[in-house]
């Protein structure tokens, strides 16, 4: 078995012979990438291998595409696929389909060459590579087939070179340190669960104190000191032997939107618990305390109250907030003493921030950006501020066929213009955002004109003068289009989150460390709200991306990322602790 070591000191031809089964029949890549020698890491191999494929031709990427068979085709059955390939869809029991799967399969393959023109690729070892499901195949392929062309060739290059990243993981004997079981215990806290068909972790159900309950276990199992605050954050400490040592906080939330992702915030949590576990392990300690924070509510959606446990880690944690009701009527007073904390002790949460040396979270990217960059990892520069309002529009119902078009008070008709206006208005600028992402019309009838309509307003950008002008723009807009209509309107803020720019002194070690890794560093926003904006109020912050997969795609169960990419993560941020210098 070769080592990094070996493969930069081959000749040329050798090098390329070593990495012939890496890239399916096509050793001009290896050919192209040997100059670049020596590799300071395996991730800076894979690094040049990717960037030789995304230079390369439009015509040599579709040559490489074309190369891969389909899946489950006549060459598998042939028994003509190379030995990668053949080990890799049986991974998946590609070899053992039904009649039934085997004939989905072959249409599916049929429907896809005849639209596209290339092969379906798909890396079937999944993203902990142990293999995906034939039923995760099949619907993956039934919903790439909608896509565009387009997207269609930069997602099979996408899944090449995760294929080539596996296979030469295997070639050079890898063994990921952290990322499985990154994996894993997101794949056992996705269990406890609100419903049945998805993944709900509202704030102060079973589901969320079972959550919490299991991390506490695994932080103690690594050695922490655990409690559960009276928020319900999950706070292990790891502490240091430093005399007058000081704090560093990591760690996200572990609440989660309606039939949502695996990895949102939960990554933040479980990544450093992983590197604490082999601290432990190792018997090494830091030059400061290290506590991982797992914040009870970040998402909103029980209570309509968001960073409820961060902002009591900050001190901002606002009282009367425990009066506010969910959709069943209960408060979250209510919700707290039947979970058994204690309101009285809300405030002795806070911190000092003269104990704390700063915030570092790690968060999934939810976002495309890293993606089409093909880059694991990125350095966020500032977190997005964002105005959030629930807007009632309340027309006058009547019969849809005997009052007249000119007539008509209907709230739906001016809500539909108001979501056309926050595009409108919010498209004008790069780095503004604006959503309507809720829309009702309470008691609608197919033969009514809308009497009312309720819609959620969200705007976000990296600088709050942007985004105030462009909410006073939609505000404005929106009082001149219900006036025209009739329509009344009431508004209802939710959130007032100003932008938090990330310290320049702690992107830099970050960057430093990434840079480190054998991967160029990379700065980029988050449009995203997350609880380091919160942070933000105690102490200077940062972030650390990694890459989403799936197009970008989160707040779904098609949420997605890898054991390597988590791995490299935990590996960078590993780094980083060891190597930090205080301000």
């Amino acid at each position: 078995m070769p080592t990094l070591t070996d493969l930069n000191a081959l000749p040329a031809d050798a090098f390329v012979h070593a990495l012939h089964g890496i890239y399916e029949h096509s050793p001009w890549i290896p050919e192209r990438a040997a100059p670049q020698r020596p590799f300071a890491s395996v991730a800076a191999l894979k690094q040049a291998l990717q960037a030789v494929v995304t230079a390369a031709t439009a015509d040599e990427q579709l040559g490489l595409i074309r190369e891969h068979p389909e899946l489950a085709g006549k060459a598998a059955i042939a028994g003509q696929l190379t030995a990668e390939s053949t080990s890799e869809q049986a991974k998946s029991g590609l070899n053992l389909c039904s009649p039934e799967e085997f004939a989905t399969l072959q249409g599916l393959n049929a429907d896809y060459n005849a639209k596209f023109g290339f092969p379906f690729i798909l890396a079937v070892k999944g993203p902990t590579g142990q293999g995906l499901t034939r039923q995760a195949i099949i619907a993956t392929f039934a919903r790439r087939l909608k896509n565009p062309r387009g997207a269609e060739v930069a997602e099979c290059l996408r899944q090449i070179h995760r294929i080539a990243e596996m296979r030469l993981n295997d070639l050079l004997g890898v063994q990921l340190a952290y990322g499985p079981q990154i994996m894993q215990w997101a794949e056992d806290l996705a269990q406890w669960s609100d419903d049945v068909d998805g993944l709900t972790c509202a704030y102060m159900t079973n589901a969320h104190r079972r959550t919490a309950t299991q991390l506490a276990d695994w932080m103690r199992d690594a050695g922490m000191q655990v409690s559960i605050d009276a928020v319900g954050n999950v706070v292990g400490r790891y502490p240091s032997d430093a005399p007058d040592a000081k704090t560093l906080i990591t760690g996200s939330h572990y609440d989660t939107v309606r039939n949502g992702g695996k990895y949102d915030g939960r990554l933040g949590i479980l990544l450093p618990l992983a590197l604490v576990r082999g601290l432990r392990a190792r018997g090494e300690k830091l030059p400061f305390h290290l506590e991982v924070i797992g914040f009870a509510e970040e998402e909103g959606v029980r209570f309509r109250s968001t960073f409820l446990g961060s902002n009591a880690v900050v001190g901002r944690f606002d009282m009367n907030l425990l009066d506010a009701a969910d959709a069943e009527g209960v408060t979250m007073r209510q919700a707290l003493e039947a979970a058994g904390h204690d309101e009285a002790a809300i405030p002795a949460i806070a911190r000092k921030a003269e104990d704390i040396l700063a915030y570092v979270e790690v968060h999934i990217e939810q976002g495309p950006v890293l993606l089409g960059r093909g880059l694991p990892l990125g350095v966020v520069t500032a977190i997005a501020g964002s105005s959030r309002y629930l807007v009632e529009l309340t027309g006058l119902a009547s019969h849809a066929g005997t009052t007249p078009m000119d007539m008509r008070k209907d709230a739906a008709a001016a809500a539909a213009e108001t979501v056309l206006l926050v595009e409108e208005r919010c498209g004008r600028v790069p780095s503004l955002v604006g959503t309507v992402g809720q829309l009702a019309v309470p008691n609608g009838s197919v033969n009514v004109i809308p009497g009312a309509c309720k819609l959620s307003l969200d705007i976000r950008a990296a600088e709050d003068g942007v985004r105030l002008d462009a909410v006073k723009d939609v505000l404005a807009g929106i009082e001149a289009l219900c006036d025209r209509r009739g329509v009344e309107f009431a508004l209802h803020p939710i959130v007032q989150a100003p932008a938090a720019p990330c310290a320049p002194w702690l992107m830099d070690q970050l960057g430093d460390a990434v840079e480190r890794s054998g991967l160029p560093r990379f700065d980029l926003l988050s449009g995203a709200g997350h609880d380091a904006m919160a942070m933000a109020a105690l102490t200077d912050v940062a972030m650390l991306f990694t890459r989403c997969g799936n197009g970008g795609i989160s707040h779904n169960p098609l949420e997605t990322m890898t054991a390597d990419d988590a791995d490299i993560a935990a590996t960078v941020l590993l780094d980083f602790l060891r190597s930090f210098k205080q301000r």
